[in-house]
Formats: structure tokens, C-alpha cells, sequence
């Protein structure tokens, strides 16, 4: 993988508090942050990272690089339609969490991303090299 990327940071599920709560108000139902899996390709021309995110949408998906750390997070909206009750649940409801160190060679620029049928895919470009230039020397 050319030492693009290291190792996740890990994300087990785990309850999390969100912190949008009122003072005098009930506290915010608990969710749960899972680690989405990944696949990441190499190609000549950088890398390309696949997401698994379902149920999350562009309006509730964030990606950002910061300090050489590339985090995305999706939040679910809740499952149960207006009007109903749920009956059986397997599906836990949560958020998606995962951060990666990107290296110097990644040119952060110029990722870009998109989200298709709850699949991310996210193009880490290669950051180009320096090209060898002849310096001109001037005599004094």
C-alpha cells in the first residue's frame, strides 16, 4: 500500500452521548458508533477507499482532513417510521466513525468523494513529485 495510509484508528461499537441536549431537558436517546468496514485499492494514480455506510445520506455524512487525519462520520436516522412500534430489532441503530493518518504522500487538495447506494468512495490522489530543474549559476 506504499505507506499511504497506517492503521485505523479503532472504533468498537460503544455508546456515545451526543452533546446536543438542552439544559432542562431529557437527555438525548443513546447511540452507538460502529466501525464501518473498508476496502482500499492502489493505483498509479493514488488510492481509492470504499466504505460501507448504509442508511447514511449525503445530508448527514461528513469527511474531513485535518492534521494528516482523514475522519468520516455518518449519522443513521432513526428506523421507525411515525406511527409505528418496533416489534424485533437485529439492526442496532447508530453512527459510522472511522479516521485514518494519511501520509505526506497523499495530496489532500485534491481528494475528492462521493456516496452511491450507501457505498463511500473516497480518491486519495498521489501528491506529485518535485521535477529536477537546472539552476542557473551567475558569475559575480
Amino acid at each position: 500500500m506504499s505507506g499511504e495510509l497506517t492503521r485505523p484508528t479503532p472504533t468498537n461499537p460503544e455508546p456515545i452521548q451526543p452533546a446536543d441536549g438542552k439544559p432542562g431537558e431529557a437527555a438525548p436517546a443513546e447511540r452507538f458508533v460502529f466501525t464501518p468496514p473498508i476496502d482500499i485499492y492502489e493505483t498509479d494514480d493514488g488510492l481509492i477507499l470504499h466504505a460501507d455506510l448504509p442508511g447514511v445520506t449525503l445530508d448527514t455524512l461528513e469527511l474531513q482532513v485535518q492534521n494528516n487525519r482523514l475522519t468520516l462520520f455518518g449519522r443513521v436516522p432513526d428506523g421507525v417510521p411515525d406511527g409505528a412500534r418496533l416489534v424485533h430489532q437485529e439492526y442496532r441503530e447508530g453512527d459510522y466513525l472511522r479516521s485514518f493518518i494519511l501520509s505526506d504522500n497523499v495530496d489532500h487538495d485534491r481528494i475528492t468523494a462521493k456516496l452511491t447506494s450507501g457505498v463511500l468512495e473516497v480518491f486519495l490522489p498521489h501528491a506529485q513529485k518535485a521535477q529536477p530543474r537546472k539552476i542557473q549559476v551567475s558569475g559575480s
